[in-house]
């Protein structure tokens, strides 16, 4: 990453974003909020997704975590979202030495990990001073991100996670963030040593904006690749897949799985999570299925959350040990 550019005073057009203005430096041992000093150094911490995603994987991390390839090589991850399985990756050691590429569509995410891996304690300054107000949040989401500079856009991107309603990411036709305020009376917009362990993670992996489409001929035979895209929908009222302006459809559904199978016939190692209906049965019905069970926590009713099947796939090499590994049970 090139060197950020100086802040934007966007507090001259609004002025509640006076927070904008930060002077915090990245260098280890600043007094930035937290001060890095008096804490564990971030290889000690546990690190995880340091924002919340619909259809997060944390709940299905022991499902994915029994199903990786014994061994493999690169590890690319092409919808990367809160990437709960790199992070406990991460955690196990078991991507040491190995080249990581974490890509997505959505710049806005992209460009929050980048900042977290390159600039932790000014994004942590900057996130401290902001309140966990309705006024405020959407003088935030008013904001036009491609006036921001990088520090700003990820600060924005982090705090809209936090504070909107379910940390859903959701734009409209033209691009722009339109989820509400979600109102929660306790919400932790900043957690400093989450941020720096998140940070240390993230050293040395390359993060970009990428389509699934980009990364093909990056896959060599030997690596492996998760692949969790937006699930295809349950019903037509319970689709979530507008994280992009562009949206993720049924048409994208069937070009991703096309991909997953040739890359499976040049010997990569492939991991798909999605739901369990109709769509995906059809379109994985070559592959190595499997249901587990997980929970749905995106919706707006809470009695309607709950278990629900979804299903795990693998194609190449990593099909074949998961498939011996069911017939020996």
């Amino acid at each position: 990453m090139g060197v950020v550019p100086p802040l934007i005073d966007v507090t001259q057009e609004i002025p509640a974003l006076s927070c904008f203005r930060t002077t915090c430096a990245d260098t280890h041992g600043t007094n930035c909020a937290g001060n890095p000093s008096q804490v564990d150094h971030p290889s000690h911490m546990s690190p995880k997704p340091f924002v919340k995603w619909a259809g997060g994987k944390r709940q299905l991390l022991q499902d994915l975590l029994q199903r990786l390839p014994s061994s493999f090589q690169s590890y690319h991850e092409p919808f990367v979202g809160g990437g709960a399985l790199f992070f406990a990756l991460q955690e196990k050691r078991m991507l040491d030495d190995k080249l990581v590429r974490l890509t997505d569509i959505n710049g806005e995410l992209i460009n929050a990990y980048q900042i977290v891996r390159d600039r932790v304690e000014t994004l942590i300054s900057l996130l401290s001073t902001f309140p966990n107000d309705s006024d405020f949040f959407y003088e935030i989401r008013a904001l036009n991100p491609s006036n921001l500079d990088p520090i700003q856009r990820a600060a924005r991107f982090v705090y809209l996670n936090k504070t909107c309603f379910n940390g859903l990411f959701r734009e409209n036709s033209k691009g722009q963030f339109n989820v509400p305020f979600g109102r929660y009376k306790q919400v932790q917009i900043c957690a400093p040593n989450d941020l720096r362990a998140a940070s240390f993670a993230l050293r040395k992996v390359a993060v970009e904006v990428a389509s699934f489409d980009d990364i093909e001929h990056d896959c060599a035979a030997g690596d492996f690749v998760y692949c969790d895209p937006p699930y295809a929908p349950q019903s037509r009222t319970a689709s979530f897949t507008k994280y992009h302006g562009s949206g993720f459809t049924e048409r994208e559904q069937e070009r991703l799985a096309d991909w997953v199978c040739r890359l499976g016939l040049r010997g990569v190692h492939v991991l798909v999570s999605n739901s369990a209906v109709p769509l995906t049965l059809r379109l994985y019905r070559d592959l190595h299925i499997e249901k587990v069970l997980a929970r749905r926590a995106i919706n707006s009713r809470g009695d309607r959350r709950g278990p629900i099947h979804e299903l795990l796939v693998a194609a190449g090499p990593l099909a074949i040990q998961l498939s011996e590994s069911q017939r020996k049970r």
